[in-house]
């Protein structure tokens, strides 16, 4: 009789004896779109985003797409990210920032995303390295469909999206990495992106 392997146990041989490979360093999902689109029609003016200029430097530029997206909380959770104060960055020294912007999952914080996605694939924005869209959860409990389905529509603008679920434990001023899975795996995804260099990574 075959003996069958536990796959959480066993590591099963490979045909011609040798070692199983070990698992590939994780990989973020791949930018749908990476750079600004022709044709394009940019927002109004009343609907972009501003510029604000900075001195330094960060591995990460978060960029609130109004108030209360989270943008400072996200910073926080990576290494070497600055918010922006909800203003695209510029900085001093002429390099191109590598910036993530957030929203909440209410139908204020997704328009605003959509606005600030528009002024970017326009061309409106200043030039800037744009990872993905991060949408938080603005409430306990699950997204009304309604909500999910516009944040999928505004997602498919950015080069990549992340939706995050909603956080007790910040609410009491519990400033700790919260343990969801997917929180994990943002970190994560941004943490590489944060420090691939520009072009190696789709």
């Amino acid at each position: 009789m075959q003996q069958s392997l536990n796959p959480w146990i066993t590591r099963p041989a490979t045909a011609d004896g040798a070692e199983p490979a070990t698992p590939d360093a994780h990989v973020p999902p791949a930018a749908v779109i990476s750079a600004p689109l022709r044709g394009m029609v940019e927002p109004d003016a009343a609907d972009r985003l501003a510029r604000r200029t900075f001195s330094g430097s960060a591995a990460l530029w978060v960029t609130g797409a109004h108030g209360g997206s989270g943008e400072s909380r996200i910073a926080d959770l990576i290494d070497g990210a600055r918010p922006t104060g909800h203003c695209w960055p510029v900085l001093q020294d002429g390099n191109k920032p590598r910036v993530l912007l957030v929203c909440r999952a209410d139908m204020r914080g997704l328009t605003t995303a959509r606005n600030a996605l528009t002024q970017w694939a326009s061309g409106a924005a200043p030039a800037v390295d744009l990872l993905g869209l991060a949408v938080l959860a603005d409430a306990p409990g699950k997204t009304p469909k309604p909500l999910r389905d516009f944040a999928a529509v505004v997602g498919g603008g950015a080069p990549r999206l992340w939706t995050l679920p909603w956080v007790e434990a910040w609410r009491h001023g519990n400033a700790t990495t919260p343990p969801a899975r997917e929180y994990q795996r943002f970190i994560t995804d941004l943490t590489t992106l944060a420090t691939t260099k520009p072009g190696t990574t789709n």
